[in-house]
């Protein structure tokens, strides 16, 4: 059984030869391509990506109930092994919409009917591109590129986002170092790299962009862990341009045929290196690698997370709170009595979306197969490898109630031995897949399939996107912990 990741800086080798998926080994992540027509070879590859999850044969009422959608793997994921809500919305939502479950993590990246959200719906897919690239994660890559070309960006302009900042403003320029930071070191987030956007943009529209990353970086841990196959058609945001065309611009008569990303890149394009994926340098050549990195520091003792866990029930919150009179309103209607938390009154600053948002969080520690001990364990592993403080401590109370001892609880900081072998197989896929979504290998997902079952990998999976959601914004936004 594999051990839990040394959290220390981490770069795993990959060959830096060829880079087609059909090459890579089932025990080792993707390589991260460093050029754009690399990336391009690697999106179109994706097209014939092997699921990572069994799928049982189809009866004649399951053929019957899911219609068109069974002859895709994604619809079907959800459908044999997702609650049944879960397995009607989430990661294959339409970003920008407050969905529950199935790795939207109760959060989009791109339109939203909440009118309090003023940031266009083609900036927030440009923050979301810089998530998936930051993340590897092709299969979004892929559906956000098709996106911005049907938004009026050109290939030159997407090419730049990689690799040359300086083609757009300055404002979107930080706000493409934070969604970078965000996705890839949120255990560094501070009050400076809030206080830097406020010198473009207001706190609300700050915490827009943050529950927008947040459900991008969702939705690749959900994509990534399942191992869903690039859609033949770029996922149904219409064919690629030609050369010197905007998708706009294409006459209304032109036939709809398979897009393909492997199209022509500008000359000054070919070999720039792309600086928004994390890289490993190698030490002889000084040159960049193809190895996927990830970097966290070594977890901290127990004393330390006492006294951080203390500083946290302290610290005021980087972004504003509704009171808690006018955040009842937006609250679902079996909400018990009593103080509201702050990612509560947080989220109500979206009143229109609040309440999608509220129950989406609330449904995932609730519905499901999982036990609510495993639940809780995971958001503990998870929350420590990401520094998410308010996270780590909701996720300790809830281990307190559930009748766990504080021994008990920092056990899942070591070696896990003290545990089962199942779980210790879904305890990696969570902390690998939490860490950056390529860590996790097909052999990790084998493992725990063999040893859990398919129905609690997948759910585990969603679950996993919803912690890494919750993370990132309540850290970001330094909530204090409640008493």
């Amino acid at each position: 059984m594999k051990q839990p990741l040394p959290l220390f800086s981490i770069g795993l080798f990959l060959a830096s030869a060829g880079i087609a998926l059909g090459i890579d080994s089932k025990s080792t992540p993707r390589p991260v391509p460093l050029t754009r027509p690399e990336m391009k070879e690697y999106l179109e590859d994706m097209k014939v990506r092997k699921p990572r999850i069994p799928l049982p044969e189809l009866t004649a009422e399951d053929k019957e109930k899911l219609g068109e959608r069974g002859s895709g793997y994604e619809a079907r994921l959800r459908y044999h092994y997702l609650p049944a809500g879960e397995a009607r919305a989430g990661g294959g939502a339409t970003p920008g919409t407050a969905r529950a479950g199935g790795g939207g993590g109760g959060f989009g990246g791109g339109r939203d009917n909440d009118p309090d959200m003023t940031l266009s719906y083609k900036f927030k897919v440009e923050l979301f591109w810089i998530v998936s690239r930051t993340n590897n994660c092709q299969y979004c890559l892929g559906h956000q590129e098709s996106k911005l070309l049907a938004a009026g960006m050109v290939e030159d302009e997407i090419a730049a986002l990689d690799s040359d900042w300086s083609a757009f403003p300055q404002a979107e320029q930080a706000a493409f170092a934070f969604a970078r930071k965000f996705t890839f070191e949120p255990h560094q987030l501070c009050d400076a790299d809030i206080d830097q956007l406020r010198k473009d943009y207001t706190d609300l529209q700050i915490l827009e962009m943050i529950l927008s990353m947040a459900g991008n970086n969702s939705i690749n841990r959900w994509k990534e862990g399942a191992g869903i196959p690039q859609s033949q058609n770029g996922g149904g945001f219409g064919r690629r341009p030609e050369v010197g065309q905007t998708a706009t611009s294409q006459p209304a008569s032109t036939p709809q045929v398979p897009e393909s990303y492997l199209t022509p890149t500008a000359d000054r394009f070919q070999t720039r290196v792309t600086r928004v994926a994390p890289l490993a340098i190698d030490q002889k050549s000084g040159e960049p690698t193809r190895r996927t990195v990830f970097q966290r520091p070594a977890l901290e003792s127990r004393e330390e997370v006492k006294r951080t866990l203390l500083a946290a029930h302290q610290r005021t919150p980087r972004l504003p709170l509704v009171d808690e009179t006018k955040a009842r309103e937006v609250l679902p209607d079996n909400w018990p009595q009593g103080s509201l938390p702050q990612w509560v009154r947080l989220l109500a600053n979206f009143p229109s979306s609040a309440k999608a948002r509220i129950s989406s969080i609330r449904s995932a520690e609730e519905r499901g197969d999982l036990s609510r001990l495993l639940k809780a364990q995971v958001s503990w592993i998870i929350a420590r490898q990401d520094r998410a403080w308010y996270a780590a401590g909701r996720a300790q109370q809830r281990l307190r109630e559930l009748g766990q001892s504080d021994d008990q609880i920092y056990q899942l900081d070591g070696d896990w031995k003290e545990f089962t072998a199942t779980e210790r197989s879904l305890f990696t896929v969570a902390q690998r897949l939490a860490a950056t979504p390529v860590i996790l290998t097909d052999d990790d997902v084998d493992d725990a399939v063999k040893l859990a079952g398919p129905r609690d990998v997948v759910q585990l999976i969603s679950y996993i996107t919803n912690c890494a959601s919750f993370d990132r914004i309540t850290e970001a936004t330094g909530l204090a912990l409640e008493n």
